[in-house]
């Protein structure tokens, strides 16, 4: 593991001087935290990963995700004294808000920031995700022991993948400033790169260390931060800590020379005449040589200053690329949600792969704990007894005793078969009244006619009144008089979903229960032919799901009874869309550099439109409406942030960054019709569009991350 000085250098774990500034090293101390240890009540250590500058790093489980494996991140600037601690801690606090803004399905997941008491004293820790996969620095080892190296299209395969989470990042403000083979990940679920070690993390803490040194000694001024590695990061970020965008592209294109040729970069770098020899080492393409040399320059001036330059050089060429294996299916444990997890609003737009730590380690070799007792014969019998209108039968239990064990019996392997609980209503239990039973009976009946699947409306009902009835800490109702009444609320409940759920289509409504990941997959598909991408579809069903169910709001439902109710209203929107209802495309008259659109929503509708627009063409648009209403729009690709979203504003104007289709969503927040107009006006505008000249829209990223669902 590396050392690091007091100026962030990372030396060799066997330097007594920091080969950089000549500062002696102190040998790492054991700071308490070792395996087994349970850390904030949730998160259970498994063993140490590493350690650098800033603190150690661990591979956790997490208890409230069924043992889910983790990464903890453990803040520990190097100050001296209690005092001193406490001060970075907080001012490392304040400043670690822009982790919770990188949402990017290849960039690490920030979980969330959490104290943990230990016998010394309280200890800052990150939590982020945890991914499975090697290294680019091992994959390499590997390929060098079989005579092996990366060729040119791999290598610019790797460029079209890692140079737009850079443009993401770069939008942000923040430079990565430690790219190397290290820090890059081939996932094994879905063969993409994840950057990891994300430099912002190390960059806040630099900062916020330096800054109270500053303080410290009373001149109020703070040093540079100098981040990343020898060899990797250019001249000026190690010794002056001046960073920018060009730096990323810089370390990038070093990490390339090193996968091609197997060497490290002083042995391709002359440092007497500061010039690169990669040529000595291997041949490449005129044209993606040029682009190396562009990014590899000695002065900051004359490199690429953005990746959209990057990028535009190498799809103007006719570059190789290379088409990875396509990775057999992988069936992950079920995971359910907890009280104690960071709740967010819907599923995460594609791309779907999982969003990834910033550390490699195997597989768990345990299987998680099952979801509860298993499904044996004995409850088999007694179910089969009830369905045969055994004297204890009734709604009452079917509602809680079926409905908690739907939930409880644990999903089966892929090669097994799952044990199936028939799809079977019970008869009211006899001691209820007469006028009980018929109320039960009347409620299964519309349930029966609305096509709604048993098993799920007895576990969406549950979820729902059990919200609204905490007090009663999900214990189940008796049929005996003490619980009449909230039996007869459960009724309500139940008759009030159906009413929900008589708004949606009958063939949505029959999947309900069934939807998964594999239908968002298609209705990414579906959506990118139109030119309309996933984050504009969910924001159409998120308009009429929020209206339905405002309470769910902010809430992690998408895994719940609940979210296969947003599933079946998405897969109404999707009909919506491809039938141009809920779609309309804006085309400018000849001559013309305003085109207006109108139209009524009813409440919770909502209605996309798009338009094909230049890069550094101005637009300027204006909502009038009668009503509340929120606006999203939405550049091109996902590599931009949306310009808005679920936004109350009704205008916004600027210079547009892409070339493609924008795309313009209004919904309905008012609780009566509402009338608008949307006025979109642009300079140089495209009369009679030709073919589209760049791809469909991306969705929006986020993995297991989140997009945030719209304001009340």
């Amino acid at each position: 593991m590396p050392l690091y000085c007091s100026q962030r250098h990372e030396n060799p774990d066997s330097s007594r001087f920091c080969h950089l500034c000549g500062e002696k090293l102190q040998a790492p101390v054991s700071v308490g935290v070792y395996a087994g240890l349970l850390l904030g009540d949730r998160y259970r250590v498994v063993r140490e990963l590493g350690h650098g500058g800033f603190g150690r790093t661990y591979l956790a489980e997490d208890q409230n995700r069924f043992n889910e494996p983790c990464v903890l991140k453990e803040f520990a600037p190097q100050v001296q004294g209690t005092y001193a601690l406490q001060k970075a801690e907080e001012l490392f606090e304040r400043e670690a808000g822009i982790l919770y803004k990188l949402q990017h399905p290849q960039i690490p997941r920030f979980r969330e920031l959490f104290r943990a008491a230990l016998p010394d004293r309280s200890r800052l820790f990150l939590v982020q995700d945890y991914v499975e996969g090697q290294t680019y620095r091992a994959l390499l080892d590997t390929r060098k022991l079989q005579g092996q190296r990366f060729n040119e299209a791999e290598v610019t395969q790797l460029l079209l993948q890692i140079l737009p989470i850079l443009d993401y990042i770069h939008s942000l403000g923040v430079i990565h400033r430690d790219i190397s083979p290290d820090n890059l990940i081939l996932r094994s679920a879905d063969w993409l790169p994840v950057l990891i070690d994300f430099g912002g993390v190390k960059q806040i803490a630099a900062t916020v260390a330096s800054q109270f040194l500053a303080q410290s000694v009373g001149n109020g001024v703070s040093s540079p931060t100098r981040l990343g590695k020898i060899g990797y990061a250019p001249d000026e970020q190690l010794q002056m800590g001046v960073a920018s965008p060009h730096s990323d592209l810089y370390a990038l294109a070093v990490t390339i020379l090193v996968l091609l040729t197997g060497k490290e970069p002083p042995d391709l770098l002359d440092s007497y005449n500061m010039s690169w020899t990669w040529r000595q080492e291997v041949s490449l393409s005129p044209k993606l040589s040029a682009i190396l040399d562009h990014m590899l320059a000695q002065r900051p001036s004359d490199r690429y200053q953005s990746v959209r330059e990057v990028l535009h050089d190498l799809n103007r060429y006719d570059v190789p690329v290379y088409a990875p294996p396509v990775p057999a299916p992988v069936y992950p444990p079920p995971i359910q949600t907890t009280a104690a997890t960071v709740a967010v609003g819907r599923p995460p737009a594609p791309p779907e792969a999982a969003v990834s730590n910033y550390t490699v380690a195997p597989p768990p070799a345990y299987a998680p704990p099952s979801r509860g007792n298993s499904f044996g014969f004995g409850k088999v019998l007694l179910l089969l007894l009830v369905m045969a209108g055994a004297a204890t039968g009734g709604w009452w239990l079917s509602s809680n005793w079926l409905g908690d064990l739907a939930d409880r019996t644990p999903s089966a392997p892929p090669n097994e078969q799952p044990v199936v609980v028939p799809n079977v209503e019970p008869p009211a239990a006899p001691e209820l009244s007469q006028e009980e039973q018929n109320r039960k009976e009347a409620l299964g009946d519309r349930r029966r006619n609305l096509g709604v699947d048993y098993q799920f409306f007895v576990r969406l009902v549950n979820q729902v009144f059990y919200a609204q009835h905490s007090e009663l800490q999900n214990r189940q109702l008796s049929a005996g008089a003490e619980d009449a009444d909230l039996r007869t609320q459960w009724d309500q409940t139940a008759n009030q979903l159906l009413d929900q759920l008589e708004t949606i289509s009958p063939e949505a409504r029959s999947k309900m229960g069934k939807y998964d990941r594999n239908d968002r997959d298609r209705w990414r598909g579906s959506v990118n032919k139109l030119n309309l991408s996933t984050r504009a579809l969910y924001t159409l069903a998120d308009a009429k799901f929020f209206q339905l169910f405002p309470d769910q709001q902010g809430q992690d439902f998408v895994n719940q009874p609940i979210g296969q109710v947003w599933h079946a209203i998405a897969a109404d929107e999707l009909k919506a869309v491809q039938a141009g209802t809920s779609l309309e495309k804006v085309q400018f008259a000849q001559g013309s550099f305003s085109q207006e659109v109108s139209g009524t929503l009813a409440p919770g509708e909502g209605k996309a439109f798009i338009a094909q627009l230049s890069r550094n063409q101005l637009i300027r648009l204006s909502l009038q409406t009668d009503q509340k209403t929120l606006l999203s729009i939405y550049p091109p690709t996902s590599s931009q942030p949306p310009l808005l979203e679920n936004s109350p504003e009704t205008t916004w104007s600027g210079k547009l960054a892409q070339d493609g289709y924008y795309e313009f969503v209004v919904v309905s927040a008012a609780t009566a019709p509402v009338t608008f107009q949307l006025n979109l006006a642009a300079d140089n505008v495209i009369s009679t569009p030709p073919s589209p000249v760049s791809p469909p829209p991306s969705p929006s990223p986020s993995p297991d991350s989140e997009p945030t669902p719209p304001a009340p």
